[in-house]
């Protein structure tokens, strides 16, 4: 079988350790390049999963010297439509991992690129993959709930705290978190309900526990806080630091941040943030269908739940325990499926988000999260972050105005 050709634009931790490790695994597959405006970094991540890609700092340069079966972008949020576009116009398929873009209107551009192109996108929603979401999914289309009025899904998510203290922290990067993060789950609403028409969005999100004020050790006199954890004169007694440690140096420490002037590990409390660290929204669907996201990344515990409930029957859910439990409406009789554990990133659905990538590339699939299910979850990211800094309902027509 001749070797898929593929090419990583951003080397950072999803580029490099999921889908450099991934891919780096694969017999039908091999990492040929690698994109990164930080040569620095891109450099080191080859070196990290030991392999000897050719490393470029643009999309031009590659282009000249490569022909390629597919492009992996996981670059900044706010970067994904145009390195996509420009991948699109070399004519190569692509993965954007998500979202889309950060915005409708981006989003849009490179649909129609695509339509254009003839070539393949497909969006990195590996929550689609996850096999306990998967098995929610067969419940769901066996009518075992029946008609599906109102969910939810709760996300705790420890880890996310670490967000305020890199790139994800600002709105001018990623669109907001709604965007960023929230549009995993969003897709996630759409999927499982066989994508009704989302008709408005309310939410309310704010920064409540990361501020300079909630700082959780005394300052002394003469001693900042701050601006990485490494540097910071109170690593040892803070609770929330988020060091570096030596293998990290060669990606994100001095040699890569003169590259291109990226600290990893800003002070959480005092960093330049807009985006939130915690969050609710609201989203109603066509014909009444009602669905809400909580999102919480201050914790000590990292899950998502979920609760879908049909005039049959309720269905709960736990991605961390696996489990799914259905409870019927008028008996009360309830049946718990426990799924076994997988191997690979988020529950094992990094590496099923690849073979299929794979299988797409090798026609032996359609995707299954296109570039209109993409935009769709950017839309409802989108209409949740101007809810929440407008205070207002928002139309999701008004974005495609």
């Amino acid at each position: 079988m001749k070797k898929l050709k593929i090419a990583i634009v951003g080397t950072g931790s999803r580029g490099t350790f999921c889908f450099g490790q991934l891919f780096k695994k694969r017999e039908d597959a091999e990492i040929v390049a690698f994109c990164d405006v930080n040569p620095v970094r891109a450099k080191a991540a080859a070196e990290t999963l030991g392999i000897s890609p050719n490393i470029y700092q643009t999309m031009e340069d590659m282009a000249e010297k490569e022909t390629l079966d597919g492009v992996i972008i996981t670059t900044p949020d706010c970067t994904h439509h145009k390195i996509a576009m420009k991948a699109l116009n070399y004519g190569w398929n692509v993965l954007v991992d998500k979202p889309l873009a950060t915005n409708v209107k981006d989003g849009k551009e490179v649909i129609e690129t695509a339509k254009k192109s003839g070539l393949t996108i497909m969006i990195g929603f590996n929550l689609r993959h996850h096999g306990v979401l998967k098995r929610l999914k067969e419940i769901i289309d066996e009518g075992t709930l029946g008609k599906i009025f109102i969910a939810e899904n709760r996300e705790f998510y420890d880890g996310g705290r670490t967000y305020m203290s890199r790139w994800n922290r600002l709105y001018s990067v990623t669109g907001g978190l709604w965007i960023h993060k929230g549009s995993h789950d969003f897709d996630v609403f759409n999927w499982l309900l066989d994508f009704p028409k989302p008709v408005r969005v309310s939410s309310f999100a704010a920064v409540n526990v990361l501020t300079p004020e909630n700082l959780p050790f005394e300052k002394e006199a003469g001693h900042e806080p701050g601006p990485s954890c490494n540097d910071c004169y109170y690593k040892e007694k803070c609770k929330d630091k988020f060091l570096l440690e030596d293998s990290d140096q060669p990606m994100w420490g001095k040699d890569a941040a003169a590259a291109d002037g990226y600290l990893k590990n800003q002070c959480m409390y005092l960093s330049d943030k807009d985006t939130h660290d915690n969050g609710i929204a609201i989203v109603e669907y066509e014909g009444g269908i009602k669905v809400s996201h909580f999102e919480c990344f201050i914790g000590a515990r990292s899950d998502r739940t979920y609760t879908v409930v049909g005039d049959k029957a309720i269905a709960d859910v736990s991605l961390h325990h696996r489990t799914i439990t259905v409870t019927k409406r008028w008996t009360g009789e309830a049946i718990t499926y426990t799924l076994p554990e997988e191997t690979g990133g988020h529950g094992g659905a990094d590496p099923s988000l690849v073979d299929a990538f794979c299988k797409v590339l090798r026609k032996e699939m359609e995707p299954n999260s296109t570039i209109e299910h993409g935009l769709l979850a950017t839309a409802i990211g989108q209409a949740a972050e101007i809810s929440r800094r407008e205070h207002r309902m928002v139309e999701i027509e008004e974005l495609f105005r």
